[in-house]
């Protein structure tokens, strides 16, 4: 069945946050695993994983800032991540 151009293909949130925790997990459990150490390799899949997310945005036209979660939100997200862990690998 066609879809009409004004329904949107958005995402409820519920699904949104569902599928970055996935993410984050598979990212830890990937890091755990890097031969440089737990904190580099979970920056550098962070890393990754902003540029991923920033290109499915541009790539689907999403809205910065709008009023629904999309891939903005999790790039953001994992860059706060990314910080998180940067700063407190660089303590230790």
């Amino acid at each position: 069945m066609p879809q009409s151009s004004d329904i949107s293909r958005t995402l409820s949130p519920v699904r949104v946050i569902a599928r970055f925790a996935v993410r984050v997990v598979l990212l830890a459990a990937f890091a755990a695993f890097g031969s440089v150490g737990f904190g580099r390799s979970l920056a550098a899949l962070l890393w990754m994983s902003i540029i991923l997310c920033s290109a499915v945005a541009v790539l689907r036209r999403e809205v910065l800032f709008g009023g629904v979660l999309n891939h903005w939100d999790e790039c953001a997200a994992f860059g706060a991540l990314f910080a998180l862990v940067h700063v407190v690998s660089e303590l230790t």
